[in-house]
């Protein structure tokens, strides 16, 4: 049942009452002794990998952070996962249902930037802090943010600078190739904007059907125009990879380039050995005590599988939480978390991120790379060229 004016007025008068009987001003959505968290992931559909990295990730985080008791401030944390399917209309009924039957004090996800930019207006609705991961869609934390988002996941522009800065400079053509979604479009509007910084002229962008596995017409078109680069924006595993090798793109001088994705995408990327890009999370990549004790546990507890691409942003989603709860003394009301959030620095497996109190975005390092053959490895292998630290890839404040 959808939360009525009537009841959020009833709500608001029971809560003068208690103020005047002498009420602590705390408050909690669940109980005076457990904190909930409702995670909001791709469990089924194309993103479904990347929600199986969230959760796991988010766990491991209330672990490290808790150490090992899921408990802060003598509280208990409880968290409960809702598959949105990767649809926006299922992504706002399970939000609803985790705020109003389960009462969680936070939301967190999701995989997709539609479905969580469909669930943004239920955080103010409800008055209720939700860390956006990892969702990266700019006007997330741009023109549809609202103060009860913060986001721990990069954003587009973020990923725009560091690939930008692995290709671009003076003179440089440039032809583009994205999803036709918020990710793709936002991606592509960034990348172009952070490289002709730097001097390179974007000459021929592509869109192509999010669900696509032909496109043979956008390459086509690329093609002609003879780019010095493809820049690709893409999520997913129906990626264009094996077609842009199957066209011969490279042997006609056109270079490619683009993130480097989960696993599973890297094993599909054989025809893209040597190229030189960007890397949101690697296992090898960052080098701090956060991120070993991540690598360690996660072969533990998985059977010698190693961390993927959004589990150290799961994990980072768990610190933050735990993190702000400690600064507030357990203390889960909505205007005391983000006056504790604002400007909090906390240690991930990316490193020290920072919450940027101008729109809540976490700065954080993304990594310059080139896919590198390893001995035993059955994928390409982004190998470090440099990090790229949280200054340098701030990203324009885009809410005002």
């Amino acid at each position: 049942m959808k939360k009525s004016k009537w009841v959020k007025a009833s709500f608001l008068a029971a809560c003068s009452v208690m103020l005047m009987a002498g009420c602590s001003g705390k408050s909690s959505g669940s109980s005076d002794d457990t904190i909930k968290v409702g995670v909001l992931a791709s469990q089924t559909g194309a993103l479904e990998t990347y929600g199986k990295q969230t959760i796991q990730g988010f766990e491991l985080g209330l672990e490290y952070a808790t150490d090992g008791t899921n408990q802060v401030d003598g509280k208990k944390i409880e968290f409960i996962v809702e598959d949105t399917e990767t649809k926006p209309d299922v992504a706002v009924k399970k939000a609803t249902k985790l705020l109003e039957e389960d009462e969680v004090d936070f939301l967190v996800g999701s995989s997709s930037s539609g479905d969580t930019l469909a669930v943004l207006p239920l955080a103010e609705e409800y008055e209720k802090i939700m860390v956006v991961e990892p969702a990266v869609a700019d006007s997330i934390t741009g023109e549809n943010w609202n103060k009860y988002i913060f986001r721990t996941g990069r954003n587009s522009s973020q990923d725009a600078v560091a690939g930008a800065a692995s290709i671009a400079e003076k003179d440089v053509k440039i032809a583009t190739l994205a999803q036709d979604n918020a990710y793709g479009r936002e991606g592509i509007e960034a990348f172009k904007e952070g490289a002709e910084k730097l001097g390179a002229d974007i000459i021929n962008e592509q869109y192509a059907d999010p669900n696509s596995t032909d496109f043979t017409a956008n390459i086509q078109n690329i093609i002609k125009d003879k780019p010095d680069y493809l820049f690709i924006v893409w999520a997913g595993s129906n990626a264009p990879w094996k077609q842009l090798k199957d066209m011969k793109v490279e042997e006609q001088g056109i270079k490619i380039s683009t993130a480097a994705q989960d696993i599973n995408s890297l094993k599909t990327m054989d025809s893209l050995m040597g190229m030189s890009g960007y890397s949101i999370y690697y296992y090898t990549l960052p080098d701090n005590e956060v991120n070993d004790w991540l690598v360690e546990k996660h072969k533990g507890k998985y059977d010698g599988e190693v961390p993927d691409l959004f589990t150290a942003g799961g994990m980072s989603a768990a610190i933050s939480i735990v993190e702000a709860i400690k600064k507030t003394d357990g203390d889960t009301e909505a205007e005391t978390l983000i006056e504790a959030m604002e400007g909090m620095e906390f240690e991930t497996p990316k490193g020290k991120m920072k919450f940027r109190p101008d729109d809540h975005q976490a700065l954080q390092s993304l990594y310059a790379i080139t896919l590198e053959e390893e001995e035993g490895v059955d994928h390409p292998v982004p190998v470090l060229i440099r990090e790229l630290d949280m200054n340098e890839t701030e990203p324009p404040v885009r809410n005002k």
